[in-house]
């Protein structure tokens, strides 16, 4: 580390919060590891379904074989499954639970684990501040009366509903702490995060879990493309390109582990990275529309997280980016992201990119997401492209900026002054801006104790389970940069939930505990030199309280760890069975929703049937007022891409959104849609009049 990197520890350790454990599931990967593999790569782990698949699974025939039907989707696998029994749900409230609290108690404990602290009862001071988005399960359990009678429609709310995300991990790990459901729509999980940090720089926690996800439907499913919208028409969400036509939708889940820096140096925790620095904002009434974002406070938001660091955004080296790859937002946040950026020396110093382009948009999950990889990258030295890059759009102005598009996996050059720094955005709608800073974790103190005789204590609910957790171990000794047999045996020893089928091995060197947990026999011991007392007490089911094991092994000749240190080891192997998701009936259109004009009928007639339509969008009575606008009405661009899809399926106009965006009075409007069935060109000279105002 440098001279300047070193000078400003004392700082980040009394003010800033450390990383400790990190766990996610993201299309394409169950785990961290595949999932840093697939950044490295490049890939883009969005699904492409055919329409037999779509079909099969439940999706509507007529919708999946529409035009403007996309079929992809950043899809989570296997996320209707739980291992409801460890967490101590039946099978009827597991049924009915809710994915997405399924998905996060299960990475919440997998997240304690890879911070080596027991995932229940091992850490009372533990807040949890998650969030996540609207599901289709809890939409059709909280409307199904079959449900309701038979478990309670209290009960029914209870396990369903994302408000109680929080205190159901709270509850089941038995964390004492502050227990918050956040909520501000795509920056929901980097919100989160935020308000874990403060609350642990105001002593409120020792620990806190902090993350969020994003799971509508555990079924394949595609969606509706609209010109104008937010949604890419090719399935590929490419932030800041060329190519750039909208975001994909995509399901995960993710969950860090955060303590004070100053602690977690202390306890010899194993820290991944650093957060210097967050700071929250809101657009306010500073923007054209509720949907759209603005300049001014997401720029405002950068500032304040690297001020709050005691730092200058000039000292980051990358910026992962919300980035949606729609016109608007990847306009606005380039504009915002170089103001506050401005100080960095030359052009194109700072590289720039977003995880959308690998698993699409996470939604409530999206902000963790792009956290967890920029951790990843500080980790491993190594700056990773969106996939598929191609070339930045023009529009952008990334040629004089601070900034430049990462067109192919690097090494993170170590800075001249300081340590490496990266900032990471997340946007809502609604206008909730969010930024955290982050920096490379310090280097871990204290020597690796040597290799000598160890106790490798295991446990787990099944012996199939017990079998998965011995053999991803053994795995993970074998890697080149596998941690300590000492610093192993310390962590399965301090940092795992003692379970009924158990299992231990006794070795000399990391080769040897390798070897012996592949053969680990039904008998649950494997131990070199004979059956080891602690062993032995460990598979009778006894208590090892630390005093004990530390006499116990003492009179063996093994440490069992006394000279450890908490380690990322392989986490629970969850495998739990399939409990299905509850899943919305499709409504047939009637009355209204069915009504299809003639065409061909009396221009008149037609051009009332639109104003009635735009109305009926905007909550009028009628759209009788002949100086009434679209925007004094409380039009915006969420309720414009609406009426485009609905002015192109029911009366088969293909109409700009653009046009929906200039002060037209709602007859003006009305007329100018009509311009479009007729083929006039006076729409494209009033667009091109505005343009050139």
């Amino acid at each position: 580390m440098t001279e300047n990197a070193s000078a400003a520890e004392p700082l980040a350790a009394d003010s800033a919060i450390a990383v400790v454990g990190m766990s996610g599931r993201f299309p394409g990967a169950p785990d961290l590891d595949t999932y840093w593999r697939n950044l490295l790569g490049g890939l883009c782990s969005v699904t492409d379904f055919t329409e037999e698949e779509l079909i099969a699974d439940g999706a509507d025939a007529q919708e999946v074989r529409g035009r403007d039907y996309v079929p992809a989707k950043g899809r989570l696998a296997d996320a209707d499954r739980f291992d409801a029994e460890l967490f101590g749900f039946n099978r009827t409230e597991a049924a009915a639970l809710d994915p997405q609290h399924r998905l996060l108690l299960e990475t919440a404990w997998s997240a304690l684990e890879n911070a080596g602290r027991k995932p229940r009862g091992g850490a009372a001071r533990t807040g949890v501040y998650v969030g996540g988005g609207v599901t289709e399960h809890m939409l059709a359990a909280q409307t199904d009366p079959g449900l309701a009678a038979s478990i309670g429609a209290l009960q029914v709310r209870i396990l369903t509903d994302r408000e109680f995300l929080a205190p159901w991990i709270s509850y089941r790990l038995g964390l004492e702490g502050p227990s918050l459901t956040v909520q501000t729509a795509c920056s929901t999980s980097l919100t989160a995060v935020h308000l874990a940090v403060q609350s642990l720089l105001l002593g409120e926690c020792d620990t806190a879990l902090a993350g969020g996800v994003a799971v509508d439907t555990v079924h394949k499913k595609g969606y509706v493309h609209h010109q104008g919208g937010i949604f890419s028409p090719d399935g590929r969400c490419r932030p800041f390109e060329e190519r750039a036509g909208g975001t994909v939708p995509g399901n995960g889940v993710g969950v860090v582990v955060l303590r004070r820096l100053s602690d977690a140096l202390a306890d010899g925790d194993p820290v991944r990275a650093v957060i210097r620095g967050s700071a929250v904002t809101n657009d306010g009434a500073t923007k054209v529309g509720f949907t759209a974002p603005g300049v001014d406070q997401q720029t405002a938001a950068i500032v304040e997280a690297w001020a709050a660091a005691g730092l200058d955004p000039a000292d980051a080296q990358y910026l992962e980016a919300h980035g949606t790859a729609t016109a608007l937002g990847d306009r606005i946040e380039a504009a915002a992201a170089s103001a506050a950026f401005k100080g960095a020396l030359g052009t194109g110093r700072i590289g720039i990119g977003s995880v959308k382009s690998n698993i699409g948009h996470l939604d409530a999950a999206a902000g963790v997401a792009a956290l967890i990889k920029s951790v990843l990258m500080l980790e491993h030295a190594t700056l990773v492209p969106n996939a598929d890059p191609g070339r930045p759009h023009p529009e952008l102005g990334f040629e004089d900026s601070p900034f430049h598009l990462i067109e192919r996996a690097a090494s993170w050059p170590e800075p001249g002054s300081g340590p490496r720094r990266a900032g990471v955005s997340s946007v809502g709608i609604g206008g909730t801006n969010v930024h955290v800073v982050l920096e490379q974790a310090p280097p871990r103190g204290g020597a690796e104790a040597p290799d000598g005789p160890e106790v490798l204590l295991l446990s787990a609910r099944t012996r199939a389970d017990l079998d998965a957790m011995a053999g991803r171990l053994a795995e993970a000794l074998r890697a080149p940069d596998a941690p300590s047999l000492a610093d192993t045996a310390y962590t399965l020893r301090v940092g795992r939930v003692p379970l009924a089928v158990r299992g231990y091995v006794r070795a000399v060197n990391r080769s040897e505990a390798a070897e012996l947990l592949a053969g680990l026999p039904a008998g649950g011991a494997q131990a070199a030199g004979g059956p080891d007392a602690l062993g032995e007490a460990w598979l009778a089911g006894g208590p090892l309280p630390e005093a004990e094991s530390a006499s116990v092994a003492v009179s063996v000749g093994a440490s069992v760890a006394g000279g450890g240190r908490r380690t990322a080891l392989p986490s629970y192997p969850f495998a739990g069975e399939s409990h299905g998701a509850y899943r919305l009936a499709p409504v047939a259109p009637t009355g209204e929703q069915a009504r299809q004009p003639e065409q061909d009928g009396p221009a008149a007639d037609l051009e009332q049937e639109i104003r009635t339509l735009i109305a009926e969008a905007l909550g009028l009575a009628d759209a009788d007022d002949p100086e009434m606008t679209y925007f004094a009405a409380g039009g915006d661009s969420l309720t414009a891409v609406h009426l485009v899809g609905c002015l192109r399926d029911e009366f088969g106009l293909d109409v700009p959104i653009t046009l929906f965006l200039e002060q037209l009075t709602l007859h003006e409007m009305a007329r100018q849609i009509m311009a479009v069935r007729d083929g006039d060109d006076s729409l494209d000279a009033l667009l091109a009049e505005f343009e050139a105002e």
